[in-house]
């Protein structure tokens, strides 16, 4: 299990890391889902040790990251954005190197079962340089499996490689996810609702939502985008939903047997209103429904909420500077 508590992480005045929290559950696949910049491979370099934090602290595996990280490091599989691997080397000898310096007996064993686990077994003489790049990664997964760890925390592993290799790393990453704790940070959304059985959405260094894929779908749907059928032409009903108060727009479906109709607040249900005027005016209700939404929706609205608030946060201070300008 991984515990994360008001972690923190500043490099002189840049706050990379805003006191974020969270837990990651064993048998299960955490996603770290957020933008370039966003803070995921900072916290990852935190929670493996690599990485001091300014404030804040962790529990990885039952151990404490900061006091107690070379307990953390004997149980963490770590797979870094960029691998270090010795490419002279084969597969088998890159292994049987890494297992001496952790001290593992019986290491060609050892290395020849995690080969097999991520599907390189009959590749374990080839010289690394000679692989591909989904391979390598494979071959760097392999080693952060080496001390059968507890946890597996994982940085963009499916970077860089073509949609092929993506989709075989995509099925080792969810069988590892049935026996370990693993956490992995992507910044690619469709890859997060495929593997994950949990997802954070970080943004700015701050968490700003979190859930399974069909949680923040509900979460969002509650205050998103409704479609209206009616048993009169879209046409027809259009002027009457667009004048209502609580909606913001409504337009025609695509399949033009329809409406599709927003909510002034995102927080509210438009439902209610939208139900009323239908009454009110005699037409039969066909279907009055959320919208059923993907994840990219999901990561595009929440991190457009928070950019608003920061930003609505940051006005007065501004403003402050102004007047405080125009009093001296």
């Amino acid at each position: 299990m991984i515990e994360v508590h008001d972690l923190v992480k500043k490099y002189g005045q840049v706050t990379a890391v805003k006191g974020i929290s969270f837990t990651a559950h064993p048998g299960q696949v955490t996603g770290f889902l957020g933008p370039n910049g966003a803070g995921k491979t900072t916290t990852m370099r935190m929670l493996t040790g690599f990485l001091p934090p300014t404030s804040g602290h962790a529990i990885v595996a039952g151990f404490d990251v900061f006091d107690q990280s070379m307990e953390v490091r004997k149980r963490v599989g770590y797979l870094p954005e960029s691998v270090p691997l010795y490419r002279d080397m084969t597969a088998l000898a890159y292994l049987m190197y890494m297992g001496e310096i952790r001290g593992i007996s019986k290491r060609r064993d050892k290395s020849m079962e995690v080969l097999e686990r991520v599907g390189l077994k009959d590749r374990s003489g080839s010289r690394i340089r000679t692989l591909s790049k989904g391979m390598r990664q494979r071959v760097g997964l392999a080693q952060a499996l080496l001390h059968d760890p507890e946890v597996l925390i994982l940085d963009e592993p499916t970077i860089g490689l073509d949609p092929f290799q993506v989709l075989e790393l995509r099925e080792v990453i969810r069988d590892l996810g049935k026996n370990h704790t693993l956490l992995f940070s992507t910044h690619i959304l469709s890859e997060a609702e495929q593997v994950c059985d949990n997802i954070i959405i970080v943004n700015h260094g701050q968490i700003t939502a979190e859930g399974s894929p069909s949680e923040l779908r509900a979460n969002l749907e509650r205050g998103g985008r409704v479609l209206l059928r009616l048993n009169v032409p879209p046409s027809e009903a259009l002027p009457t939903i667009q004048g209502l108060p609580e909606v913001a727009t409504a337009a025609i479906s695509g399949t033009n047997d329809g409406i599709i109709a927003e909510p002034v607040n995102p927080r509210t249900d438009p439902r209610p209103a939208i139900a009323r005027a239908v009454i009110a005016k005699g037409w039969d209700l066909i279907e009055l429904r959320p919208l059923a939404v993907n994840l990219e929706e999901i990561f595009l609205e929440v991190t457009r909420r928070q950019d608003e608030e920061q930003e609505h946060i940051a006005a007065p201070e501004v403003e402050s500077e102004n007047e405080s300008e125009v009093v001296s």
